[in-house]
C-alpha cells in the first residue's frame, strides 16, 4: 500500500514535472557500455551539474520515476545514486519533500590581510579542521631553496594537508619551512602561525599569486568534487618582518567554496578629499 501511494505521487511529480525541460541533464552521460556501474555513473554525473551550478543551490531534483526514465535506469539506481549525493553533503533529503540540491556554504576571505586558515575560520564562527596527508622533513627542492633563499640541499618541515570548515574539505595546502624556523613538524596540530609565532617567529607580510587551475583526480577526490573541477592555486611567500623568507606554500582551494575579496582605491584617491573607494570581488 505504502508504495502504490509512493508510486502516485511520484507519478503526479513526474506528470508536472517532465513537461517542464529545465533540468539540464545528459542521458548519454550513464551508458551501460561503460565498465563503472551504472549508479556512481548517475552520482557522477549529477554532481558534476551541482558543482558547475548547472543545478542551483536549493533546486529541487524531480522525483525518482523521472530520473530513472530520463536516463532509462531502474529507481534502485537512481535511489543508490543519490544516496551517495546526500552522503556527500550534496543533497538534502528530506522526508515528503524530496531532494535537494546543497551546494553548500562558500566562503569569503579578504586578500587584504595575512591571516592563518585556522584563524580566519575561528573568526567567523566556523569550525577549522585538518586531515594531515604528510609531515616531515626533506631536502629542500631547487625551486623552494629559490623562494625561501636557502642553500642547495638545506633541510626544510614540509607539511600537506587536507584543510576543513564544518566538515567540508575546502583546500588541499602544502607549506614548506625552513628548519630553522620549524625543526619538528609533528608539533605543528592546528595553526602552523601559531606555533612560529609562540617560537619567536611571526609572520609579518606576504606575496601571493593566484591562478586558475583544473583539479587531477587525486586532489579531486580529496575535495569532493569531479576531476577537472575547476580551482583556486595561490602560491604564498611569507616574511619575517626583516624580510627573511620564512614560509613557502601552495594551496588548490576549490572554486565552487571559496570567494576571495579584494578593495581597490582608484589611485591618488585620498580619504581627506572624499574619493571614492570602490570594492571589487574575485570569485573563485
Amino acid at each position: 500500500m505504502l508504495i502504490a501511494i509512493e508510486d502516485a505521487v511520484e507519478e503526479c511529480l513526474f506528470m508536472t514535472v517532465v513537461s517542464d525541460d529545465r533540468y539540464p541533464f545528459d542521458p548519454t552521460a550513464v551508458s551501460s557500455d561503460r565498465p563503472l556501474p551504472l549508479y556512481l555513473q548517475l552520482a557522477d554525473h549529477l554532481r558534476q551539474l551541482i558543482v558547475q551550478g548547472a543545478l542551483a543551490d536549493q533546486d529541487v531534483l524531480p522525483g525518482e520515476r523521472e530520473i530513472a526514465e530520463r536516463f532509462g535506469v531502474s529507481r534502485v539506481t537512481v535511489r543508490k545514486a543519490l544516496q551517495i549525493l546526500a552522503e556527500d553533503g550534496l543533497l538534502d533529503q528530506r522526508q515528503g519533500s524530496g531532494n535537494f540540491v546543497n551546494r553548500g556554504k562558500r566562503v569569503e576571505q579578504p586578500l587584504s590581510a595575512l591571516t592563518s586558515f585556522t584563524d580566519d575560520m575561528r573568526s567567523r564562527g566556523m569550525r577549522p579542521a585538518s586531515q594531515w596527508l604528510h609531515r616531515g622533513i626533506s631536502a629542500a627542492t631547487p625551486e623552494e631553496a629559490l623562494a625561501l633563499g636557502l642553500r642547495p640541499g638545506e633541510k626544510v618541515s614540509r607539511l600537506r594537508r587536507l584543510r576543513t570548515t564544518d566538515g567540508t574539505p575546502m583546500a588541499i595546502e602544502l607549506a614548506t619551512v625552513p628548519c630553522r624556523f620549524l625543526a619538528d613538524p609533528e608539533i605543528v596540530t592546528e595553526s602552523l602561525y601559531e606555533v612560529l609565532r609562540g617560537a619567536g617567529y611571526p609572520p609579518f607580510r606576504a606575496l601571493q599569486r593566484l591562478c586558475a587551475v583544473q583539479l587531477t583526480a587525486d586532489q579531486a577526490d580529496l575535495l569532493h568534487v569531479p576531476a577537472g573541477a575547476a580551482a583556486l592555486l595561490i602560491e604564498r611567500r611569507t616574511f619575517l618582518e626583516d624580510n627573511t623568507p620564512l614560509e613557502l606554500v601552495r594551496s588548490q582551494y576549490r572554486g565552487d567554496a571559496y570567494d576571495f575579496v579584494v578593495e581597490l582605491n582608484l589611485s591618488g584617491a585620498t580619504r581627506e578629499s572624499g574619493g571614492s573607494r570602490p570594492s571589487s570581488e574575485n570569485r573563485s
